[in-house]
């Protein structure tokens, strides 16, 4: 896609940029707040990272909100989180829609609190007409428990002799996906300093551009996305290939 940015003329944006938000509970301990306070700070860059892939032209931003790992931390932070979770959905459904945003769950529903899965619905029902770009968020998301889904549904098709397990290709596996009918991130950024990929994506970013940061989720700001983008159009993409 050919985009501007500041001067220079590009052709080279990313199509789809998935998040590690990482640092919530380090931002709040650093301030000596309650981790809950560094999720809702974290909270308000997810809009900003929204307005600026609105700006940059690019089509498809996936976030890591909360994993099924999550469920192990202590019960009053993830109490903590599905509220914020409604609010956040109820604060910004409406203005992101308007513009828009077209919202997508990549995750389990099973074990949902029943007012998420309540705004779940409502979402799905009064999504976006007009699809600017889509908003991926990963909730209560597992990448291996993704893939493991995707080969239950492939087994079933194979009793049903609908395939034979010798011409399962990868596409067979990604229309199974949470992400069917989308390209794979381009490049998959993770705040917070960490050097993994903690279950997120795995069978997607196979050959993302990684882009790693030391500043903490609450403080990442859109002109650090911007950055983020600039960097990875720097870049020669070979795939493999050489």
């Amino acid at each position: 896609m050919r985009q501007k940015i500041g001067d220079e003329i590009v052709k080279n944006v990313p199509q789809h940029v998935a998040i590690i938000m990482d640092g919530n509970g380090r931002w709040a301990k650093k301030r000596g707040l309650p981790r809950i306070e560094g999720h809702r700070a974290g909270a308000g860059r997810v809009r900003d990272v929204v307005e600026k892939c609105l700006e940059l032209g690019i089509k498809y931003l996936s976030i890591y909100a909360f994993s099924k790992e999550n469920w192990k931390r202590p019960k009053n932070e993830v109490s903590g989180i599905m509220k914020l979770s409604e609010v956040f959905f109820r604060k910004e459904f409406k203005k992101l829609v308007k513009k828009g945003v077209y919202f997508v769950h990549l995750g389990d529903r099973n074990g949902l609190p029943g007012f998420l899965i309540k705004i779940l619905d409502n979402i799905k029902k009064n999504n976006a007409e007009e699809r600017k770009m889509y908003l991926n968020i990963a909730f209560n998301y597992s990448g291996r428990n993704e893939i493991v889904k995707a080969f239950k549904s492939l087994s079933e098709l194979v009793q049903k002799g609908e395939i034979v397990p010798s011409d399962i290709t990868e596409t067979d596996i990604d229309r199974f996906l949470y992400t069917a009918g989308m390209p794979d991130p381009d490049l998959l950024i993770r705040t917070g300093g960490e050097m993994r990929v903690s279950n997120f994506l795995l069978w997607q970013i196979a050959y993302s551009e990684l882009w790693i940061t030391e500043v903490l989720w609450p403080d990442f700001s859109g002109q650090l996305f911007q950055n983020a983008i600039e960097d990875y159009m720097k870049r020669e993409r070979r795939f493999g290939n050489v």
